[in-house]
């Protein structure tokens, strides 16, 4: 851990703990919210893909207003720009792209996630419901997905569960969760602590999170 990333805000610092994620090579797709602001955190010349499900793939930083093309938005409605290389296509090749399988990393936001890797983060009924979206086909067919969330809700509420109560976006499809508290993986065994914010404890976490949570002998890595 650096010490500019520990100057972060805890939301910020969850997207950059994300960024170390993303490898050489892969094919990402970065979802609407937190997910679209770790573009932000990757070096200029880091050899990724990003896709984004509104058909391009090759997406480079995010512009501000004056300098942007303002006919070209991520999924979230962000003034992207294009990399040498960079394509263009229509959403049925863009969804092919994902059903085939081709993504090897997606990032989502999330509503509840549950101990098994359940994902909920699309509605909430009688409040709000921006749709569906390809945020279940993402869900489904990316070779992994990690969801980007705050620990809390606003009304301090857990949104790691045993089981999700709202709609479910996919069953049993995140692999790992990143919070502005910790990373923890779902795995057959239940979820796993890995790494937690530097400044709080185990205990801080396990009260924090509603679904039972394994913690592994040792010391763990902060971020």
């Amino acid at each position: 851990m650096s010490d500019a990333s520990v100057q972060l805000q805890p939301r910020d610092r969850l997207v950059a703990r994300a960024a170390r994620d993303i490898a050489p090579g892969m094919v990402v797709n970065l979802g609407i919210g937190l997910p679209t602001k770790v573009i932000g955190h990757l070096p200029a010349d880091y050899p990724v893909c990003l896709h984004s499900e509104n058909g391009i793939a090759g997406i480079g930083p995010v512009l501000g207003f004056d300098a942007a093309d303002r006919n070209l938005i991520d999924a979230g409605g962000a003034y992207v720009s294009t990399l040498p290389g960079s394509s263009f296509f229509d959403s049925a090749t863009s969804f092919a792209l994902v059903r085939g399988g081709r993504l090897d990393l997606t990032m989502l936001g999330a509503f509840e996630v549950s101990a098994k890797g359940d994902l909920a983060n699309w509605k909430i009924p009688g409040l709000f419901t921006p749709g569906i979206g390809g945020g279940m086909e993402l869900a489904q067919k990316a070779r992994r997905v990690t969801v980007l969330t705050t620990h809390l809700d606003r009304k301090g509420q857990s949104k790691i569960v045993p089981e999700c109560t709202l709609p479910l976006t996919a069953r049993e499809c995140v692999d790992r969760i990143i919070t502005d508290m910790a990373v923890i993986d779902v795995t057959g065994d239940g979820l796993v602590l890995r790494e937690l914010r530097a400044g709080l404890t185990v205990e801080e976490i396990r009260a924090a999170t509603a679904a039972p949570l394994i913690v592994p002998d040792g010391t763990l890595p902060e971020f």
